[in-house]
Parts: structure tokens; C-alpha cells; sequence
């Protein structure tokens, strides 16, 4: 196996971040930081604004439009430089970018030869309002760069905590609590969902890519049903077996392994199991530091990937998680 690099992934390989002062796209320019730090590549913070009628009276002059872009700019500043606090970056890889502008198709235009576009889950600002929607969702669906979905730590568990109490009889305050690994979150393995299909291949050699770079293991997990076991010779129209369907799936994956590029030395696991993928990766997210999938399926009934397995892991995840088209 060749080592995969950066340059291999995409030629220019900037880390476009979506910011809006909001705690979700301050921990999305962390982690791209941080990632930069390691990889030596370029952060470029990226500020969508545009005006609502909560924002006072718009500039009409073009001295009122060059204090407000000069405010913004500042504004943007000082968010980088609070999310860059502790993290050993050079201040020649932070870019700066602030525009007015609204919807997903700024933010695409100026990622479109990005390594890959970075935003909070939910990062949906009073100021920079993108659009109505999610704006991860969004991205994912139209961008034709791996788009990185970064998910803020017990974000739900405020609300999670306020239905516990709405359903609990009695005055006792209750909590809601799941139970988590030990394992802190950074020690935790990376994990692509994989299928077979061209772009889980590309999913692959990016999740192998982010793996190295951070020094952590990679499992390439292929969660497999019978209905998608149309292709094992001699059941072409007929249900096969469980463990030659299992049997059928692990080759798959060996194959996809043995014909990626991918960087020598790294831990790769491969585990399949027989589950719904968009199940068996919500529940492996739990014990994983970050998730990689391809936008699209393999099969019939998953052709619109994004439209099932990667739309649930936007919503149910539990770690970070990238899309790769």
C-alpha cells in the first residue's frame, strides 16, 4: 500500500470552516485547527452574513458598509483567535474570509477546491443566518468535497434532561443519562462505513488519511443485510445462507482493504456485521472518536445514501463525523 497524502486526497487541501460565533462552529474551527496543526495545511474561517430584521437599519452609504465589513472583520478575528488558544499553529495557515452573502452555495463556491468543508451540526447563528435549515445537512447533500460534521459534547442533554422531567411523575428533578465508554473520546478508534462502492472507497482513503494524521486505529466497518446480498454466485435469485452472506460481506471488505490506497503502517481493523448500516453506525459512534461514509449507497434501496444512512448519522451520531462524495 502507498501512503495516501494530503495532496493525493486534493491538490490544494484548505480546511474551509463554516463560523458563526456559535459554541457548535467554535468547536468546528477547533477541531480544524487542530487537524491543521498536525497537517500543516491551511485553515480558511469562513463568515456568511446577511440582514434581518433584528439587525437594526442596513448600511445605505458606502462609508456604513466599509465600518460594518470593517466590525465583521474584527468579529471573525477574535473568534479565531479564542478558538486557536492553546493549539501550535502557524498564523500563515489561518485565513480569514467574511462575506454577505446567504444559503449553502457561498460556502460551497469558496470550498470547492477545499480538502473538505468543516461546520458545527448546528450552526445556525442569529447573525450569519445561512439559511432556514440545517445547514449540515445542506452542505452534505450538495457539496462534492468530504463535508466534516463536528458534534459539541452533550449538546442534547439539556433538552434530554427537560423531557426525562416532563415524563417522570412526582416533583424529584431527574436526569437523563446514557452510559458511555471509559475510554475518553481522543483515544477512540476512527471508523468508516463501508460498502463495496466507489465512493466508499473514497471514504476509505480519507478515513485512512485522517487516521494517520491523527495516530489512531481505523476499523472499516461493513454493516450488511440480506437484501443487499444480490451478488454471491449461485444465489442470484435465491436468500443465501447466513455465514455465506457473511462470509461473502468480509471478502468485500478485504478486497476493498487490499485494492485502496492507504498509508503503510497503519492499524486497520476490518468488522462486519449483519445490521442495518444506519443502525449499526449510530451505535458504533458511540465508541468511536469520528465517522467517514461515503454520500451514497451501493444498493437499490440506498442509492440515495445521504437520504438514509448518512442523513441518521447527522441526526444521531454521537461523534464527529465526515461525508465523503
Amino acid at each position: 500500500m502507498e501512503p495516501a497524502t494530503v495532496q493525493s486526497l486534493n491538490p490544494q487541501g484548505d480546511l474551509v470552516v463554516g463560523v458563526d460565533g456559535s459554541q457548535e462552529s467554535f468547536g468546528a474551527l477547533r477541531w480544524a485547527l487542530r487537524q491543521a496543526a498536525l497537517s500543516g495545511q491551511t485553515v480558511n474561517a469562513v463568515y456568511g452574513w446577511s440582514y434581518s430584521w433584528d439587525m437594526g437599519p442596513e448600511p445605505t452609504t458606502d462609508e456604513e458598509l466599509a465600518k460594518l465589513r470593517t466590525q465583521i472583520a474584527e468579529k471573525l478575528r477574535d473568534w479565531v483567535k479564542d478558538a486557536a488558544e492553546g493549539i501550535d499553529i502557524d498564523s500563515d495557515q489561518i485565513r480569514l474570509t467574511s462575506f454577505r452573502a446567504s444559503g449553502t452555495s457561498a460556502l460551497l463556491e469558496i470550498g470547492s477546491d477545499a480538502q473538505q468543508i468543516v461546520v458545527g451540526r448546528r450552526t445556525l447563528g442569529r447573525v450569519a443566518r445561512w439559511f432556514s435549515g440545517s445547514l449540515s445537512s445542506s452542505l452534505a447533500e450538495e457539496s462534492q468535497i468530504p463535508v466534516t460534521i463536528i458534534r459539541v459534547e452533550n449538546e442534547d442533554q439539556s433538552v434530554q434532561d427537560e423531557i426525562a422531567n416532563a415524563l417522570t411523575p412526582g416533583s424529584q428533578e431527574v436526569h437523563f443519562e446514557l452510559p458511555a465508554p471509559d475510554t475518553p473520546r481522543t483515544s477512540r478508534p476512527i471508523v468508516v462505513g463501508v460498502d463495496g462502492s466507489p465512493t466508499s472507497r473514497r471514504a476509505l482513503e480519507f478515513s485512512a488519511w485522517l487516521a494517520n494524521l491523527n495516530h489512531a486505529p481505523l476499523h472499516v466497518m461493513y454493516c450488511w443485510q440480506l437484501k443487499d446480498m444480490t451478488d454471491i454466485p449461485g444465489y442470484e435469485t435465491s436468500v443465501p445462507p447466513l455465514d455465506v452472506a457473511q462470509q461473502h460481506a468480509e471478502q468485500v471488505v478485504q478486497h476493498l482493504i487490499a485494492s485502496s490506497t492507504l498509508p503503510e503502517g497503519l492499524t486497520i481493523k476490518a468488522d462486519v456485521f449483519h445490521i442495518s448500516a444506519g443502525k449499526g453506525l449510530v451505535s458504533a459512534s458511540r465508541y468511536c472518536r469520528h465517522i467517514v461514509v461515503g454520500s451514497r449507497g451501493l444498493s437499490g434501496a440506498d442509492a440515495h445514501f445521504l437520504g438514509s444512512v448518512s442523513k441518521q448519522l447527522i441526526n444521531l451520531a454521537e461523534c464527529n463525523l465526515t461525508i465523503v462524495h
